[in-house]
């Protein structure tokens, strides 16, 4: 697929078909997380491949709604601050390298064909807890990854002049 088009096909996936997603492909999108661009080249971030089969209640925690952990797959992004490069302001750049990578998953994931959502509502505490309890990590998004169960969506977007401005 090209770029464009897997930048046109990405979509908010919410519904899933009970079929594994190869690991040849979870591996390829990996990848595609570990080549992003992030400040300093830093790389300040842990990614978390859960297998949801049989921890659907425990995924219930970090995200309520049933749909969450009907994919095969979740991934999870957390960034690591105190690695991270900050900026004279003070700003940290953990969560921005920390959404870049998620990007990269998601648009990979569409390019072989997968299904996403970009999670950003879950609870942190709890994701923590579960994933990352002894360690400088927080979770910045999270996406189920497997084959959508319905292609159709229609993807509504502003007009490009409501956004963009020159000056």
């Amino acid at each position: 697929m090209e770029l464009f088009d897997v930048l046109e096909k990405r979509h908010s996936v919410r519904a899933y078909k009970e079929k594994d997603v190869e690991e040849w492909k979870i591996k390829k999108i990996l990848n595609a997380a570990v080549i992003a661009p992030t400040a300093a080249n830093r790389q300040a971030f842990k990614i978390v491949v859960i297998k949801t089969k049989g921890r659907e209640n425990e995924l219930k925690k970090i995200y309520g709604s049933d749909w969450f952990s009907k994919a095969p797959v979740v991934i999870g992004i957390f960034s690591v601050p105190g690695k991270a490069w900050t900026k004279s302001s003070g700003k940290n750049y953990g969560d921005v390298d920390a959404a870049i990578v998620m990007d990269h998953i998601i648009l990979s994931a569409t390019d072989l064909g997968l299904g996403t959502c970009w999670i950003g509502a879950f609870n942190s505490d709890n994701a923590k807890k579960m994933l990352f309890p002894d360690e400088d990590a927080e979770p910045i998004a999270f996406t189920p990854i497997g084959y959508p169960a319905d292609t159709e969506f229609k993807k509504i977007r502003k007009d490009i002049n409501e956004l963009v401005f020159y000056k």
